[in-house]
């Protein structure tokens, strides 16, 4: 049940007595998702960490916040499915865009894009909150595919490091949908 509704016009209305559908998985509410103890920030990269708020290996996404504490690198890579990004602070940018990220900015990546990922010194860390669609393509300078990271390696890499830092592999199943 949500906070007690006082002066709200919609105080007296019931909520849905059958809310889930047979089979409904519950929703992941995860407060403070940029906020909290860094064990949660698995790392991507030696500048760049990722907090897992919702994973979907049905879909092969997953959402998460990004975090870079000085400046930062993520490997440049391909995008074959849509990104979609909201900085909550700090300021980052893609080398291959005219324009950097700050605090409040959204981003929506098209399909078929390639770029290089930077995070800037700021006296606030860079912290953006991504929905990622489909793998990231790893490419060398050429842009060339070197490899690629999709949900299962996503998954695979934050149940060792919760693994390893005493929170358990388990805690990946919790984010699940």
């Amino acid at each position: 049940m949500p906070e007690q509704a006082h002066a709200e016009f919609w105080k007296d209305i019931k909520p849905v007595a059958k809310v889930f559908r047979e089979g409904g998985l519950p929703e992941i509410y995860a407060p403070k998702i940029a906020e909290g103890d860094e064990r949660y920030w698995v790392p991507i990269s030696d500048t760049v960490s990722s907090k897992p708020v919702w994973i979907s290996p049905a879909k092969n996404m997953w959402a998460d916040v990004l975090m870079s504490k000085s400046a930062g690198l993520v490997n440049r890579h391909y995008h074959p499915h849509p990104i979609w990004a909201y900085t909550i602070s700090g300021k980052w940018a893609y080398l291959e865009h005219d324009w950097t990220a700050t605090a409040g900015d959204f981003v929506y990546e098209t399909p078929g894009e390639s770029h290089t990922l930077v995070c800037y010194e700021h006296a606030d860390p860079m912290k953006v909150f991504f929905v990622v669609s489909g793998p990231l393509m790893w490419l060398d300078e050429d842009g060339n595919t070197t490899g690629h990271y999709d949900v299962y390696d996503y998954m695979a890499a934050a149940r060792a490091h919760y693994d390893a830092v005493g929170i358990g592999a388990d805690y990946v199943d919790t984010l699940i949908r």
